[in-house]
């Protein structure tokens, strides 16, 4: 039986992971570790001082808060609780969008799944993309129907298939409120945030998320997709970081004589 690790980084009590949960029922052995409160915007971070665990129950499956990050959440499943790896991680179903290269840097979600691929395992993170992110704490289970589906569909496949040839993270943005499945194979956006502060208590604070707060990009971007098309954007992700090694070499020459 395959065994599938979800993690989320809106919290334990949060409706995106009940339902996750929910529509993975049946496809293996589920397993949920994930960050006691809201973490989003954390990135792949790690927690350096103590991280509590306890163990809770969510749609029958053992479940466990975690006092850390979603990053904390992949180490402390795998070494810990499951002590091996898991088959397949998939993050959400958050609650707001994570498209363009700042939101793929910035989210708990993505950062899961970015600790998962490092690791060698398959990777989904599944996001539902409300216009208004005020609207997060209302959001019910029926409003996530597609989004279920959606990720039922995804994660029974890459079961029984494996990942698509050179992806190590599927990252999957989800419109609110389809009422049908219509789907973008997307690049993500090279974007970045506007002013995302305003003053507030004698300081600054992140102003309430939009779906327009996100500059225009160009069609094929997972931000086109969703912002314009309003459809679901499947984005395919690799971890190669490595730069062009032969301009630098020209550097050192130049710089150092060598």
């Amino acid at each position: 039986m395959s065994t599938i690790l979800i993690v989320n980084d809106d919290g334990i009590n949060s409706v995106g992971l009940l339902a996750l949960s929910q529509a993975l029922k049946g496809l293996g052995e589920i397993v949920i570790v994930t960050p006691e409160y809201e973490c989003s915007g954390i990135g792949k971070a790690l927690s350096i001082g103590l991280v509590r665990v306890s163990s809770v129950e969510i749609n029958g499956f053992k479940a466990y808060s975690i006092s850390g990050t979603p990053a904390d959440a992949y180490f402390i499943a795998t070494n810990k609780i499951l002590k091996r790896k898991p088959d397949i991680v998939v993050a959400g179903i958050n609650l707001g969008p994570n498209i363009g290269l700042e939101d793929i840097l910035n989210s708990g979600t993505i950062g899961a799944a970015l600790e998962a691929a490092i690791h060698g395992v398959p990777a989904v993170a599944i996001s539902y993309c409300i216009r208004d992110i005020l609207r997060k704490n209302h959001v019910s289970i029926s409003e996530l129907k597609v989004a279920m589906d959606v990720s039922r569909r995804i994660v029974e496949y890459i079961l029984g298939n494996g990942m698509p040839n050179d992806v190590q993270i599927l990252s999957i943005n989800i419109p609110e409120k389809l009422s049908d499945i219509r789907v973008r194979v997307t690049r993500i956006a090279d974007v970045s945030y506007c002013d995302i502060h305003c003053e507030a208590d004698n300081g600054y604070r992140i102003v309430p998320w939009l779906i327009d707060n996100y500059k225009d990009s160009e069609p094929g971007t997972d931000v086109y997709a969703v912002k314009c098309e309003n459809v679901i954007s499947i984005t395919p992700i690799r971890l190669n970081l490595n730069g062009d090694c032969r301009g630098v070499e020209l550097l050192i020459k130049d710089v150092f004589g060598i």
